[in-house]
């Protein structure tokens, strides 16, 4: 007897044995509701996936395993299924980018100067990094772009709100899993870096190697392209280049190209980068790296960088904690964890005089990025435990630094997370709390400016009336 398997249209995509399944699941006392996508919804990926696949070129189908198990995830009904296979592929997929840029700077970025830096080296210990870390890095060092991180960080939201990696009732709609394919197929795994990027790349490649004397016309060529760099990638170049100078076993020679080039590198780029170093180079005193100290001293000294340099080891304990709260901020279970560093960290800026100006816009972004939360209904979004500690901090800011938690607003992180009306509604109760210490009439109307707007309007921190409004306050470029 011969068997013939026959495809008929786009319901071949239909597996027939689904609801057998959920059938034999409910026969044996199992959870069998919101398992596989309802009928419906398969119905809807059956008559549109064939076509989006039949689009493709065949060089990007001929290896796409991943591509695959979404097709039998959707085809099955496991939407869950299906979204966890595309977005480990753009891991994969950042992790290449990551690799082909250079390690050195894109680990400088991701984890910068604490003890943490020294056990990531190499492309496996990419794998240590959370996907959050790893895909706002990645748009840091412009390997993606703006519009692109905003996508797929609300693809990992869903994929970590209602994905197969946590228990949900939720159910993925079979439209927004084609957008999604969508979007992780043209906008990453087939996306290259800005040119911009690629610049930084080879600049660092080359520098590593070329030992020579930088001859007067190579050094103004390379001068000038510092300048025309995003401000963000100057920061992240003088980290590696930092890096770089201060490692024992660089060649002499690439060495002194360093320090030829390295005042106008600095020139250019803006201060957080260099007070990051200067806590870097505490560190290296604390750490008892002397050879490491020595040459950072060299390095500081070439670029007129000493009044950057770190007064105390409180300040590396308080950079310590911020990233502590960022990490806890962005892991599973942040709402138990965040609140033992809050406390921590509110311990150590008990009052304005004890917040450090080198780690002000850090500290308050990142207390703004916690008190404004994930957008989730749980606790509105934000850690029960650390709220009171995240009020009590931006109270302290009065005057002083009333400006830098209003041009926090303007970072695309935390614009990122406005597009949520929950979010909006904390943003609203945070600058509420740095309001309270302010006697300056102009700031009070400044921070009453956004907190009239910022539920409606989630851009208003970049509207043209609130720049006329700060802009004795707040340089806006």
């Amino acid at each position: 007897m011969n068997t013939a398997v026959t495809v008929s249209g786009s319901n071949s995509l239909l597996d027939p044995q689904a609801q057998r399944l959920v059938d034999f699941l409910r026969d044996v006392g199992l959870p069998y509701e919101n398992i596989m996508a309802a009928p419906k919804e398969r119905s809807i990926i059956a008559a549109n996936l064939p076509a989006y696949l039949q689009s493709l070129p065949a060089e990007v189908k001929r290896d796409a395993r991943y591509l695959s198990k979404f097709v039998i995830g959707a085809g099955s009904g496991l939407f869950d299924y299906a979204l966890n296979a595309i977005w480990n592929e753009v891991v994969v997929d950042l992790r290449k980018k990551a690799s082909l840029y250079g390690l050195d700077i894109f680990f400088d970025a991701a984890v910068g100067g604490n003890k943490t830096r020294e056990f990531y080296k190499t492309a496996d210990d990419l794998a240590a990094l959370k996907d959050a870390v790893l895909l706002d890095t990645c748009r840091k060092l412009e390997l993606i772009s703006d519009t692109t991180y905003k996508k797929l960080k609300h693809i990992l939201d869903m994929r970590n709100d209602i994905g197969i990696s946590h228990p949900t009732n939720y159910n993925i709609n079979a439209f927004e899993l084609l957008g999604w394919l969508q979007t992780c197929v043209q906008d990453i795994l087939h996306d290259q870096p800005t040119e911009a990027a690629l610049q930084v790349q080879v600049f660092i490649s080359n520098l590593k190697t070329h030992a020579e004397p930088l001859d007067q016309t190579t050094k103004q060529n390379l001068e000038r392209r510092f300048t025309e760099l995003p401000s963000r990638l100057c920061g992240n170049l003088l980290r590696t280049v930092f890096g770089m100078y201060v490692a024992p076993g660089t060649d002499p020679g690439v060495r002194k190209n360093i320090a030829v080039l390295a005042p106008a590198l600095w020139s250019t780029c803006p201060d957080e980068p260099r007070y990051r170093l200067g806590i870097v180079l505490e560190g290296y005193n604390t750490n008892l790296y002397k050879e490491k100290h020595t040459l950072g001293e060299q390095f500081f000294d070439l670029v007129g960088g000493n009044a950057y340099r770190s007064a105390s080891e409180r300040v590396i304990i308080v950079d310590t904690l911020i990233t502590e709260l960022l990490d806890k901020h962005n892991s599973r279970d942040n709402f138990h964890h965040e609140g033992p560093v809050a406390a921590n960290l509110s311990s150590y800026i008990p009052d304005q005089n004890s917040i450090f100006d080198n780690l002000a816009s850090r500290l308050f972004k990142t207390i703004l990025l916690c008190r404004i939360g994930r957008g989730v209904s749980y606790n509105n979004g934000v850690s029960p435990s650390g709220k009171p500690y995240y009020d009590a901090i931006l109270s302290l800011g009065g005057d002083k630094f009333a400006p830098h938690i209003m041009a926090a607003f303007t970072d695309y992180e935390i614009a990122g997370q406005l597009g949520r009306p929950i979010c909006r509604a904390q943003a609203k109760q945070a600058l509420e709390a740095a309001r309270t210490n302010v006697i300056n009439e102009r700031l009070v109307e400044c921070l009453t400016y956004l907190i009239d707007r910022i539920e409606a309007n989630p851009g208003c921190a970049t509207s043209t009336e609130f720049k006329r409004l700060s802009v004795d306050y707040i340089r806006w470029n």
